[in-house]
């Protein structure tokens, strides 16, 4: 497959879906590709952008395969552990009302576990969490709230009683929680982003962007940051460079920016 083939490809991709794989490692992205096309038997990059674009649902499973749509609750849950013990409380000493912002909430776990954790830390407080994603789909996953046992598995039963529905093998968040997230689409390496927030997550997001793609995304994430406001990564996203953005170190996987 031919060099030209690649860059057209990606041409035609950032057209149709305003995904620019530029900004994603060569290497790992080509080898991704690579394994999906010949499951589905594409002759090269675009043979298999024509099946892409001929199919909806390839298209679609392209887009989740590309975007790594892999979440649960409370995800790492000595990370979430420390989030409500620690970061959280540190904040609201801050501010009463926090606005925080879960960058690539997938299918909205995140967010929602985020929404459980500050209704038993401050249960007569409204909060604003943001939510946003690049896909669509996973949007319309996240605002219905419907979830398997698997991705509930780090939910203790009280919690799953108290904030969950269940019925006939389906498990549905509370209208309570749902209420308290405003989803968004949002493409973290074009469009713009709002300021003042006092908490971001993202989090197994970054994982194949190139180290441009990240350094000046974690930039903006800092700018974005109240002073005193905290960037929580995921747990194979260490930022090497945090104190020449600005930040400082606060616990592994937790930034701060200076007050």
């Amino acid at each position: 497959m031919s060099d030209k083939d690649w860059e057209l490809f990606k041409q035609k991709l950032h057209v149709k879906s305003g995904i620019n794989l530029n900004d994603y490692k060569p290497a790992q992205m080509q080898r991704r590709i690579g394994n999906m096309m010949s499951r589905h038997g594409a002759k090269g990059y675009l043979d298999f952008f024509g099946k892409i674009e001929a199919n909806p649902k390839l298209y679609k499973e392209f887009i989740d395969f590309l975007t790594i749509n892999v979440t649960e609750f409370f995800r790492t849950p000595e990370k979430f552990d420390e989030l409500e013990k620690r970061v959280i409380p540190d904040l609201l000493k801050q501010s009463s009302k926090l606005t925080i912002w879960s960058a690539g909430c997938s299918i909205g776990a995140e967010p929602y576990s985020l929404a459980i954790m500050l209704n038993e830390l401050t249960p007569y407080s409204k909060h604003r969490i943001l939510a946003t994603d690049l896909d669509v789909e996973m949007l319309a996953k996240a605002k219905l709230g419907v979830y398997t046992t698997n991705e509930l598995k780090n939910i203790p039963p009280a919690r799953l009683n108290k904030y969950f529905k269940q019925a006939d093998g389906v498990v549905t968040i509370g209208d309570d929680i749902k209420a308290r997230i405003d989803f968004q689409r949002h493409n973290l390496l074009v469009d713009k982003f709002e300021s003042g927030f006092d908490l971001i997550l993202c989090r197994n997001v970054v994982i194949y962007f190139t180290e441009e793609a990240k350094d000046g995304l974690y930039r903006r994430f800092f700018t974005a940051l109240k002073p005193g406001g905290v960037l929580f990564v995921g747990g194979t996203e260490a930022i090497l460079n945090f104190r020449d953005i600005g930040f400082q170190h606060y616990l592994p996987f937790f930034y701060r920016k200076p007050v």
